[in-house]
């Protein structure tokens, strides 16, 4: 293929300007050969087609991922999550469609920016089901202006979007919050106080060092508990394990059959092994 030499070129890490300077002097595959590398792809597992590819149409996702300036992340982090949706693409590419990869990708490119938006844009999470995912993406494209919508425009986006004026306003509110934190600020004086999350919540986490003390507590009593058992007789062992700490617990007649003796003297094998055991760990 023509193009293989120029593909070859290590692509620069260090800068993002660097990166889609190089980018920009790939070539642009042909239908002809994009078709012919997926069909390598796909029959013969052509890891090498597979990557030209991705290559070929890297300066594509940073077309799209110029579109996602407004929402203040990294341009290089919404990059890289655009080339994860380009490689998906690739995989799931069918050849045999009359279809370019730059029209097929698009969807893949995208879904992948909009995940990374979604988890980064802010702390706490403005859109998890796909109507709400829907709605925050077309919203932040369509408001007119900033500050409050007005309730006319509010209908109008609800109409278009298909949802309803409430959920509307409720994503509005979301846009418009802002982080908070949880520690608050230095004040000078009261006059500048504002009560933070960290005043008036509070930790139900459990204390480190009392949840220390309880594990070690607990593994020095695992441990009597274990001596004091190896000092039982086998037959009084094996009752207390058949009865208490077996999968498929036994009753007083299996172990009565089992050791040839009434029930009744189980019974008292078993209280005479458990007074012994109390005695050991008190």
């Amino acid at each position: 293929m023509s193009n293989s030499i120029t593909m070859d070129l290590a692509l620069p890490t260090g800068s993002l300007e660097a990166y889609q300077a190089a980018v920009a002097q790939i070539p642009v595959l042909t239908a002809e050969e994009e078709r012919e590398l997926a069909f390598r792809l796909h029959r013969d597992n052509d890891l090498e087609a597979a990557r030209k590819l991705v290559v070929s149409h890297l300066r594509f996702v940073g077309y799209i991922a110029r579109g996602y300036k407004g929402y203040g992340l990294p341009q290089a982090d919404l990059v890289q999550e655009g080339s994860i949706g380009l490689m998906k693409a690739v995989k799931r590419f069918d050849p045999t469609l009359n279809v370019r990869l730059a029209s097929f990708a698009v969807h893949w490119i995208k879904a992948e920016i909009h995940e990374y938006v979604l988890r980064n844009w802010r702390i706490v999470k403005v859109a998890t089901t796909k109507a709400q995912r829907k709605l925050f993406f077309n919203l932040r494209k369509n408001r007119s202006r900033l500050g409050w919508m007005s309730q006319e425009e509010i209908n109008t986006v609800a109409n278009d979007l298909g949802v309803t004026p409430q959920n509307v306003m409720e994503m509005e509110k979301r846009l418009n919050a802002h982080d908070a934190a949880f520690d608050p600020l230095s004040a000078s004086d009261d006059d500048d106080f504002v009560a933070a999350p960290s005043g008036y919540l509070s930790d139900s986490r459990p204390d480190p060092a009392k949840a220390l003390e309880d594990q070690q507590w607990q593994a020095h009593n695992e441990d009597r508990l274990k001596a004091a058992m190896s000092e039982l007789d086998e037959r009084s062992l094996d009752i207390l394990q058949s009865r208490w700490i077996a999968e498929d617990k036994a009753t007083l007649h299996d172990l009565a059959a089992r050791y040839g003796v009434s029930a009744e003297r189980i019974r008292q094998l078993e209280n005479n092994a458990i007074k012994k055991l109390k005695k050991a760990m008190h």
